[in-house]
């Protein structure tokens, strides 16, 4: 059986590592991204929630730059909401600058009580660029 292709940003193993799990898996020509948080350089969640949810999406974009991907390339979204409906506009706002025009990619948004001290994270799966 053929080892995980494990796809990682630049200056931010240590937190893979210390927490034991990859960025992304490729696998095929999908890739398959881990829930990203906005976790600033020391990996504490960024207090401002605003900031917060543009730095989760600022990690998930590293993330896919790192295996050759956009936005453009994501094809199914999951986020996760400790109180979605006094959030929704805020990550809404990041959501449409950060995706772009349509089509969009499917979407998912989950409420949860726990996110390990942040309170919005995103998971994503992209489809990998042909290469030519």
């Amino acid at each position: 059986m053929a080892k995980r292709d494990a796809i990682f940003p630049a200056g931010r193993q240590a937190l893979y590592e210390i927490n034991r799990y990859s960025a992304a898996i490729r696998s095929g020509d999908l890739l398959f991204v881990s829930g990203q948080v906005g976790s600033r350089d020391d990996g504490s969640p960024e207090p401002v929630f605003e900031k917060q949810v543009q730095l989760a999406f600022d990690n998930l974009s590293a993330v896919l730059k790192s295996a050759g991907c956009t936005f453009d390339d994501v094809v199914d979204v999951t986020t996760f909401h400790t109180d979605p409906a006094t959030q929704w506009e805020a990550v809404n706002a990041v959501r449409l600058k950060e995706i772009g025009e349509p089509p969009y990619p499917n979407w998912t948004a989950v409420g949860v009580n726990w996110l390990a001290g942040f309170d919005f994270e995103i998971k994503v799966i992209a489809r990998l660029p042909q290469s030519t």
